[in-house]
């Protein structure tokens, strides 16, 4: 069977078919909202350094645009990005969380509300500073005045990240995929278009311009590697007879991925890298301050690649140590009867799995690092320009990637239930008729 008639097997199971339209349909909607500019703003005389690069032009990349048109989306889903990463950082410290992470579903929902709750609170902090910024950058693009704007901001960049939220929500719900990461890959790839046809004329020479895709469909290919490598440990479940039927017995798989961390390496470092300009707008007089935000500026230069590599990796161990526990690894699969074969349970096995992915972590933690440092060397050395950078690595390329195999791993599993097979893959039907 080809590749054309896995994607029309798409669209014949009546299930997958109206997820991915509904899907689509936010999507749509979502689009739309980041072009409506908020009230008591000419959006034709906003600034350009709405869109600056730096954190406001990271920013500006994930909320596809909307924070440079001063739209009611122009905080999009980040600070509910924001609540998710403090309520996971503080799992992994307060007690209080880390009893709500075992309670199962009542704790998810429970866990959910506060993040909803943190959403809103971020929201308000955030909007007031857009509001300021916008006064500050662009004051001929007020029409309004300012405590009237100041307040209509406010309540409609809240009202609009909560609406993002709920939007998300329903992809997961009713859609297809994680509706959180699409409405992030989303904006992202908005700008890809534009970028992808300043670069191609700003190329005198056309071979160079396919050498440049060729090279992007490599990195993407390593991506590729890293999102989807793994590291499977053997483990035994012995044999449980309930009445007449015998549980366990068979040897699984113990998945810990390469890369565990995911983007947020490069995101917390990110982070410390804007903190020098963030400074300098409280310190503009400062000699070492003004130093430190000329260096943090030189996204080419050896100097703060180097620097950005290094940290990249010490947060990769970092992010790694919270997201996995391998004593809670350990005494799961002693809970289920499951052991590692050699190995004793107790803490020998968490000795054990602790080991293996402080190895694994290691490579995967330099191959994260040099895709986020590849913008600034196909800039430097190969002349790309600075938009169409921003996708041969980095956190854009890594959302992408991580999006778009999640979201086709669930078109796969919805063909594989139907008798289809999988998405990427080629061979004849399994079954001989379709179902559902």
């Amino acid at each position: 069977m080809s590749l054309v008639d896995n994607f029309r097997n798409i669209f014949k199971i009546e299930e997958l078919r109206s997820r991915i339209l509904f899907t689509v349909g936010i999507l749509m909607v979502y689009r739309l909202g980041s072009y409506i500019t908020l009230p008591g703003v000419d959006a034709t005389v906003l600034s350009t350094d709405m869109s600056d690069s730096g954190f406001l032009g990271l920013f500006n990349l994930f909320v596809g645009g909307a924070f440079a048109r001063a739209g009611v989306f122009a905080l999009g889903i980040m600070p509910y990005i924001t609540a998710s990463i403090i309520i996971q950082l503080m799992g992994a410290v307060v007690p209080y969380f880390q009893k709500l992470q075992r309670e199962g579903e009542e704790g998810r929902r429970k866990i959910t509300r506060l993040t909803r709750y943190g959403t809103v609170g971020i929201t308000l902090i955030q909007a007031f500073g857009f509001a300021y910024n916008l006064l500050s950058t662009s004051p001929n693009a007020i029409v309004v005045g300012k405590l009237a704007f100041i307040f209509t901001t406010i309540i409609c960049l809240t009202a609009g990240t909560v609406f993002v939220m709920w939007l998300g929500e329903r992809i997961s719900d009713r859609g297809l995929g994680n509706g959180i990461s699409l409405l992030i890959m989303i904006g992202i790839v908005a700008a890809l278009p534009s970028s992808f046809i300043n670069e191609l004329s700003t190329r005198s020479n056309f071979f160079l311009f396919l050498v440049e895709i060729g090279v992007l469909a490599l990195i993407i290919a390593l991506v590729v590697f890293i999102t989807q490598g793994t590291r499977k440990i053997p483990v035994q479940y012995a044999k449980r007879v309930v009445g007449k039927k015998v549980y366990g017995g068979s040897t699984q798989y113990l998945p810990l991925r390469v890369n565990a961390a995911g983007v947020m390496p490069i995101i917390f470092a990110q982070s410390i890298m804007f903190i020098p300009g963030t400074i300098a707008t409280f310190l503009p007089d400062s000699t070492v301050v003004q130093f430190l935000t000329g260096w943090a500026n030189d996204y080419t230069g050896w100097g703060y690649n180097i620097f950005f590599a290094v940290i990249i990796i010490f947060f990769t161990y970092f992010y790694t140590a919270i997201a996995i526990n391998p004593k809670e690894m350990a005494d799961t699969m002693k809970r289920q009867g499951g052991f590692i074969p050699g190995i004793r349970p107790g803490k020998a096995t968490v000795e054990f799995i602790d080991n293996i992915l402080t190895r694994i972590t290691l490579p995967g933690s330099f191959l994260l690092a040099f895709i986020a440092i590849l913008p600034a060397i196909v800039m430097s050395v190969g002349g790309v320009t600075p938009g169409f950078a921003s996708f041969f690595g980095g956190t854009s390329l890594l959302i992408i990637v991580g999006v778009a195999l999640d979201t086709l791993q669930q078109i796969e599993s919805h063909l594989m239930m139907r008798h289809y097979d999988g998405f990427m893959k080629t061979g004849k039907v399994r079954g001989r008729k379709k179902v559902g």
